[in-house]
């Protein structure tokens, strides 16, 4: 907690098509850290490390998960694969919400990155991540990020920030790049 009272935590949407989602994330949690707060940065979706995710994993007061254990796209996966896959989420969000509940003031700010994406593909159930944002502690901070962000997240949330690509290397056959994509 910062200062002597707690501070009422909001929730933040990071969506769109643009790149910055997660280093906006990112940005957060380690404001966050640097003001003794304590974050929890969960990654969904992404089954490679990052950039990001080993200096988070570095940086005080700062607790990473990274849940997807596959590294190929849920588009390229077989039926069990993404049966697997989904599984695997779906446990790990409902681990999220025991600790929160049991243990509401472990963290300060909760951030479940490309969670927005696992909600699209119907991985995570909206109505689940909905009824949890209505009744996370009072002063959790909480951060969602992905692309396609629903209108019921959007209405829920009190910060919505659109990243939309006006050009991307991408779209020139440049391949991602350590470092600075990932």
């Amino acid at each position: 907690m910062i200062g002597l009272y707690v501070m009422k935590g909001l929730i933040h949407v990071y969506t769109g098509e643009g790149k910055g989602k997660t280093t906006a994330c990112t940005g957060a949690a380690i404001r966050a850290a640097g003001s003794g707060m304590t974050v929890y940065f969960v990654q969904f979706q992404k089954g490679a490390d990052s950039g990001e995710l080993n200096i988070l994993r570095k940086t005080e007061n700062i607790e990473v998960n990274r849940i997807c254990t596959f590294t190929k796209f849920y588009f390229y996966m077989n039926e069990q694969e993404k049966a697997l896959y989904t599984k695997e989420h779906r446990e790990a969000f409902n681990s999220i919400k025991d600790t929160v509940k049991k243990d509401p003031f472990k963290y300060d700010m909760l951030v479940l990155d490309e969670i927005l994406g696992a909600v699209k593909l119907g991985i995570i159930a909206e109505d689940s991540l909905s009824d949890f944002l209505k009744t996370k502690p009072a002063h959790l901070e909480v951060l969602l990020s992905g692309r396609d962000a629903s209108e019921n997240i959007i209405n829920i949330a009190d910060y919505v920030s659109d990243i939309k690509c006006v050009k991307h290397p991408y779209n020139n056959n440049i391949a991602a790049r350590k470092g600075i994509e990932y």
